[in-house]
């Protein structure tokens, strides 16, 4: 077998790390609807009339955010990594004692999307310029 002789990148490069870091945005949105409609399980929680509504709007706001992240500012990246810790801190801390709302379709949706989109924005933030 012929080796290459271009060096491999460690990292994926900005192009390949913006377009997952959309893809995971809308995920993250998709899983939302879902729950909202009730496809995805919400581990028994019971919803009330606003939570829908609150439902939706988490996933518009991750519908445009993977927008917002295409557009390749540094500034939005940061700001899109700090709201979306913030979503995840503020789920934990408020299901952390409900397994079954932590581990529930929605919730293993969510946050798996949630969770690897944090990842690729750090990656964003962290290269060099």
């Amino acid at each position: 077998m012929i080796a290459s002789t271009r060096p491999q990148a460690a990292w994926p490069t900005v192009a390949a790390t913006v377009r997952w870091a959309v893809v995971l945005s809308w995920l993250a949105a998709v899983g939302y609807v879902l729950l909202a409609v009730g496809i995805l399980g919400s581990g028994g929680l019971e919803p009330d009339e606003g939570a829908a509504v609150i439902v939706f709007v988490a996933a518009g706001c991750y519908a445009i955010g993977g927008l917002l992240i295409a557009l390749r500012r540094r500034w939005l990246w940061l700001a899109g990594a700090v709201m979306n810790a913030l979503v995840m801190l503020m789920f934990f801390s408020m299901y952390a004692e409900r397994p079954e709302v932590m581990l529930s379709g929605g919730g293993v949706a969510t946050k798996s999307a949630q969770l690897l989109l944090q990842l690729a924005l750090l990656s964003l933030l962290l290269r060099r310029r």
